[in-house]
């Protein structure tokens, strides 16, 4: 099933290509309001989701970045072993391995993640996040929706 990593290919693209803009068009912490409970919060994040482990000193940069070392290669043996019909599995597993990669990229590169959605209710703002986090999100969601069956074709007894 590794017909489905043209989905990695373009979650990544778009996931750095975006980092790079906000890098070389925003200020670090600069904000720009773009629909009511939306910015564009240009934010570095040195740990891993919601910030966890951001203040560590340090080590978590290369923990995070093993563990998306290890976790991809993971994913990308899964893939490769899943059946022709399981393609729901496969657009979920090509959505996170992207979005593990993205972030990986940022984590060895710079040391930090880029981050730059910023969805907020009054003064409540959720942690900011990127198209790799987006996509991670969305490719486990899909797989708890596989697990529950969706997307599985059911196969005739009598057959």
């Amino acid at each position: 099933m590794l017909k489905w990593l043209w989905i990695s290919a373009v979650t990544l693209v778009l996931d750095q290509a975006s980092k790079l803009a906000v890098d070389g068009s925003m200020q670090l912490f600069e904000s720009i309001p773009l629909l009511p409970y939306f910015n564009l919060t240009y934010v570095h994040n040195t740990g891993a989701a919601f910030s966890f482990l951001a203040q560590a000193g340090g080590w978590q940069r290369w923990l995070f970045a093993g563990l998306a070392v290890v976790m991809s290669s993971i994913i990308a043996v899964w893939l490769y072993r899943l059946k022709k019909h399981e393609t729901l599995m496969a657009v979920a597993l090509s959505l996170v391995l992207g979005g593990a990669i993205g972030n990986l990229i940022d984590r060895v590169a710079y040391g930090y993640v880029i981050d730059f959605l910023d969805v907020y209710y009054r003064n409540w703002h959720w942690p900011a996040f990127n198209i790799a986090d987006s996509a991670i999100c969305v490719g486990v969601g899909l797989m708890l929706l596989e697990s529950f069956g969706v997307g599985r074709k059911t196969v005739d007894v009598l057959e």
